[in-house]
């Protein structure tokens, strides 16, 4: 097996070259290389050391596969120490990425230098924990606490150029990383530099630390790695460097312990775990070099912006050359938003928009198409009439995909001659921004073209949730619930206010209410108006002033008014009057005397509605794994990240006691909270839903 550190020796500097393949994690082989590198130069006379890596990067961070295990010595923070505390001259030779233990690596060197497209960052906020290898405390001497705690509490990674000008890398040069560092190395001895150890360095200014952590807390919106990271960087201006470290080290400790740095590890790894599914190992999917679009509205156009971002042309079908024009205004302007976020250069816009993007009126358009999205109005008999157009044009192999977001693939699948052929790609709006992409399988549609939707969908780079059929597939189905849960609780004396306030210190970005204005109050009336005409169970409660609501004309932040006011901008929402009379009206009504509820209480409710139609949706395959669940409620509901998702949040809180709840709850309403089969069996078994993705991982 070969060394994970290679040792060299050119002249008076001896270069320790990690080997570690792909991407040089800092594990237990690589720690300990170069630990014996070290010593191994300091005890064959060597002036000075190169640290660089082999392959695509130097140091991207921390080995993955030992998350989860019990640390190994020597653990990183004594490689560091011991790195810097060598009486060698040490450089760091950086390129690919330097990030997490990486940077701290380098920052123990006494110089550092990097190739131009090298990058550098201290992501660790981001997987729930803060840099523990000394990061905290180095990077405040060498950049200021400023720089350092907004490269810290947001987990960015800086390029060469900028890490060059805050001082982070001393210098820039294109070239082998080996051959630059060795003869950086060389020039430092040829001019006596002197070794430089950041620990030397004097303490760093501190700034109003209690201004800094309140701002970080109103970023974080509850997640607590980004306030103990301001935390560990005040220790840097108040405590010697020694002291400093050990006080890193306590707060690093206390992260690992908490649920968050639990629920992060679990969002970081699901979030690749999610796409791989095992029906599709060896399905090769089909060619894909030119789609259409049909509908040019909001959604559509934001999926042909998504396309032709990810370098498939697009021809765009609506009904009139009014409504074309209108639909490339739309496109136009979401390009011209990724050019004024540098996502594509002048060139590239003047590309897309002159050659890659084609609108017609002409269904015979899209024959040359390999795969069709329909994006047009949600009801289910306009969808029929345009899926049996596209079957009378598309090319055999074509696939034909809709973006519905209830209905049921099957049904429009039947009005074709080629079921196989058919599947579901529900975007959310704006469909060029948004991550999730819920792949929906039908009951004939063929492995390839499931395998095409996910092709897709990576080269949009979206995260990807392959979905059964049902009403509302995973994340409409359980936002139908919990959505259900927080209306009963109004009915009974909650507001739409309280519960809003109670998810919002949660951790969402926005409660229930302030996002169906956002998304309009219309789209919620039409489904319960389309579930009314299907027939609603009579044992099922009913709220009736949301429709009242929208009866009104309120339909949210579009008319100025829904649950909120906006006439002082979607910024300054405050309640809208209008909306408790509704309420109290029809409490009065329906002879409900109101009740307090606490916010622990309203998220309780709330959360255990999630959790258990969360459950239904796994029990029944709709989601083939929990982290299924947890990923479509991150990427495509605002879930808080740092709970993992809504399952993980489940198994942390205790699945015998949530399942207590529900029963206890269906006392007074057994048909709402009707307990999921699957949490009953995983309660009875004494498992629980990280169990079920064990037992299904790829």
């Amino acid at each position: 097996m070969a060394d994970a550190v290679v040792y060299e020796r050119v002249g008076d500097v001896a270069i320790l070259q990690a080997n570690n393949p792909p991407v040089n994690a800092l594990g237990i082989d690589v720690r300990k290389g170069l630990m014996d590198g070290m010593d191994r130069a300091e005890a064959d006379g060597a002036k000075a050391v190169v640290i660089c890596g082999a392959g695509r990067t130097y140091f991207a961070g921390a080995d993955i596969r030992e998350f989860g295990k019990p640390p190994m010595e020597p653990m990183l923070p004594g490689v560091c120490d011991r790195i810097e505390a060598s009486p060698l001259l040490v450089v760091s030779a950086l390129h690919g990425t330097a990030l997490g233990g990486g940077l701290e690596v380098a920052l123990s060197s006494h110089y550092r230098i990097a190739v131009p497209s090298a990058r550098v960052g201290l992501p660790e906020v981001l997987i729930g924990i803060l840099p523990g290898a000394g990061g905290t405390q180095r990077l405040p001497r060498v950049i200021g606490v400023s720089a350092a705690l907004e490269i810290i509490t947001s987990g960015r990674q800086v390029g060469a150029a900028e890490a060059e000008r805050l001082g982070i890398i001393d210098r820039v040069q294109d070239g082998d990383p080996r051959d630059i560092g060795l003869a950086y190395a060389q020039s430092l001895l040829a001019e006596g530099a002197p070794r430089r150890a950041v620990c030397d360095l004097p303490n760093p200014e501190p700034v109003d630390f209690d201004a800094a952590i309140a701002a970080t807390k109103a970023r974080a919106r509850g997640q607590m790695s980004p306030v103990w990271a301001v935390r560990a960087v005040q220790a840097a201006c108040e405590l010697p460097f020694d002291q400093g470290l050990a006080r890193e080290r306590e707060l690093f400790m206390e992260l690992m312990q908490s649920d968050q740095r639990e629920g992060l590890i679990h969002a970081f790894f699901s979030e690749r775990a999610v796409s791989k599914l095992p029906e599709l190992k060896g399905v090769a999917p089909r060619a894909l070099d030119a789609i259409a679009v049909l509908g040019g509205g909001t959604m559509g156009s934001g999926i042909a912006t998504s396309a032709l971002l990810a370098g498939l042309p697009v021809t765009m079908l609506e009904v009139t050359p009014e409504a074309a024009e209108a639909a490339r205004g739309r496109i136009v302007g979401n390009l011209e938003g990724a050019l004024k976020r540098g996502k594509i250069s002048a060139a590239q816009f003047d590309t897309i928009t002159q050659e890659a993007l084609r609108l017609t009126t002409d269904y015979a358009d899209l024959g040359a198409a390999d795969l069709i999205i329909e994006a047009v109005f949600e009801e289910m008999e306009v969808k029929k009439q345009v899926f049996a157009k596209l079957d009378a044009v598309a090319k055999p192999g074509a696939i034909l995909a809709s973006n519905t977001s209830y209905l049921d693939i099957n049904e429009i699948a039947q009005v074709t001659s080629r079921p196989a052929d058919v599947l579901g790609l529900h975007f959310f709006s704006p469909a060029h921004v948004m991550k999730l992409l819920e792949v929906v399988v039908g009951d004939a549609t063929a492995p390839d073209v499931l395998a095409t939707g996910f092709d897709l969908g990576k080269r949009m780079g979206k995260i990807c949730v392959r979905a059964g059929v049902c009403d509302g597939f995973i994340g409409n189905r359980i936002l139908s619930t919990y959505r259900t849960a927080a209306d009963h609780m109004i009915l009974d004396g909650a507001s739409p206010y309280q519960i809003d306030d109670a998810l919002e210190a949660f951790g969402f970005a926005m409660g229930p209410y302030a996002v169906a204005d956002l998304a309009g109050l219309d789209i919620g009336w039409a489904m319960r108006k389309r579930k009314q005409a299907e027939g609603i169970d009579p044992r099922a409660r009913q709220c009736d002033y949301p429709d009242r609501l929208c009866e009104g004309g309120h339909f949210g932040q579009k008319t100025g008014k829904g649950f909120y006011d906006y006439a002082g901008g979607a910024r300054a929402r405050v309640p809208n009057p209008d909306v408790m009379p509704l309420i109290e009206a029809e409490r009065a009504a329906k002879g409900i005397t109101p009740r307090d509820f606490t916010d622990d209480e309203i998220l309780r409710r709330y959360m255990a509605a999630m959790v258990n139609e969360a459950a239904k949706v796994v029990g029944e395959g709709i989601a083939r794994r929990p982290l299924d669940v947890d990923m479509t409620l991150l990427f495509g509901y605002g879930f808080p990240r740092y709970h993992g998702g809504p399952l993980k949040w489940a198994d942390l809180q205790g699945l015998p006691e949530l399942l207590a709840d529900i029963r206890t709850w269906a006392q007074d309403d057994p048909y709402f909270w009707e307990p999921a089969p699957l949490l009953e069996q995983l309660v009875a078994e004494n498992r629980n839903f990280e169990d079920l993705n064990r037992e299904n991982a790829t």
